[in-house]
């Protein structure tokens, strides 16, 4: 019998928005610019010699702790309330140091798409992913016209943190256009903000 996750929120995540891939992602960038074949080349060299070296949270690392630890309110038998799958443009050679992050952090992932430098959003459907985040506009962009689920940018958040307990998750929505309709984003765009007597 396969495995569903209909009542489940399942949550696909970058890898460079889970943990802070950012000089990887740097030296990838200048070597492919420089020379395509041979920029993968040493991109898929520095992270195998790299591969045990710790990565630090990235700026979606926070959420998806948080979401994941809503788990803890799963009933006995139930599947998870939270699943979250990494989607990575790596490959599945170079994304061992991924794996590895996951497990130094003890984060309870444990299904990924490693695409080769491949966009993730053909592997949402598949996944059953409901939302997707990425710190990538044009993945984010993709995703959305894919129309398999929706999906989210984030970006770099401000320098203070806020200390949340185990347990709780804190998500803000712009309530106009999103959680409401846009009629009062429209009559305030087109006459300000409208006195009524």
């Amino acid at each position: 019998m396969a495995t569903t996750f209909e009542n489940t929120l399942v949550v696909g995540i970058s890898a460079t928005a889970l943990f802070d891939l950012s000089d990887a992602d740097k030296l990838f960038k200048e070597e492919v610019a420089k020379d395509p074949q041979n920029g993968i080349e040493i991109y898929k060299q520095y992270m195998l010699e790299n591969e045990e070296k710790r990565l630090d949270e990235g700026v979606g690392f926070p959420l998806v702790k948080a979401l994941l630890s809503l788990n803890l309110y799963q009933g006995k038998g139930q599947k998870p309330l939270v699943e979250v799958v990494v989607m990575s443009r790596n490959s599945p050679e170079t994304g061992m140091r991924v794996l590895n992050a996951i497990r130094d952090h003890k984060l309870n992932i444990t299904r990924s798409a490693f695409t080769a430098g491949e966009s993730g959003a053909d592997y949402l459907e598949a996944f059953e992913v409901d939302l997707f985040l990425t710190t990538n506009e044009s993945d984010a962009q993709m995703v959305i016209d894919s129309g398999s689920c929706s999906s989210a940018v984030l970006s770099i958040p401000p320098t203070y943190r806020c200390e949340i307990p185990d347990g709780q998750v804190r998500i803000a929505f712009d309530g106009d256009a999103v959680i409401f309709d846009e009629t009062s984003e429209l009559v305030y765009k087109n006459k300000g903000i409208v006195v009524v007597k």
